[in-house]
């Protein structure tokens, strides 16, 4: 890295010693040839001038750091849609099988279950008697889903 330093300084330094030297060593009129040098010791210094910009140009583009995108947190209204695995229970009535997040183990672990659609409010009744909860099939059609642990 310091090496590169020293030879772009080296460069720059010599470009300017070029261009100084062809006009201090020009003669008080100016002829053909004083004019020619002097044209191409401009062009000796745009061209080392290009190279440098170039040079620079390079060593943006190799120090391009990609900082790791780390995830963002969900937002709350996004949280709020995901229901608790462990409530959700099957039961078996005289319908058949019906699955439920129970009412009770809802108020336990999910903080939103007053925003909960009324609609989807259930009971039924078990062979170990009635059981309240929120149908699961009905809270997906809202948007409701299960946080997967």
């Amino acid at each position: 890295m310091t090496l590169r330093i020293h030879r772009q300084f080296i460069g720059t330094i010599a470009a300017a010693a070029i261009a100084i030297t062809g006009f201090t060593a020009a003669p008080a009129r100016a002829g053909d040839d004083e004019v020619g040098a002097a044209l191409a010791a401009l062009l000796g210094l745009a061209i080392v001038g290009a190279v440098i910009h170039e040079k620079k140009k390079d060593k943006k583009k190799r120090q391009t750091v990609h900082t790791p995108v780390h995830p963002k947190p969900l937002p709350k209204r996004v949280n709020r849609k995901l229901l608790p695995q462990h409530c959700l229970r099957s039961f078996h009535t005289d319908q058949g099988k019906r699955r439920l997040f129970g009412e009770r183990c809802l108020h336990k672990h999910y903080k939103y279950v007053d925003s909960l659609p009324y609609r989807c409010h259930r009971e039924v009744y078990t062979h170990r008697g009635w059981r309240q909860g929120y149908g699961a099939r009905c809270l997906n059609r809202h948007g409701f889903q299960l946080a997967r642990h």
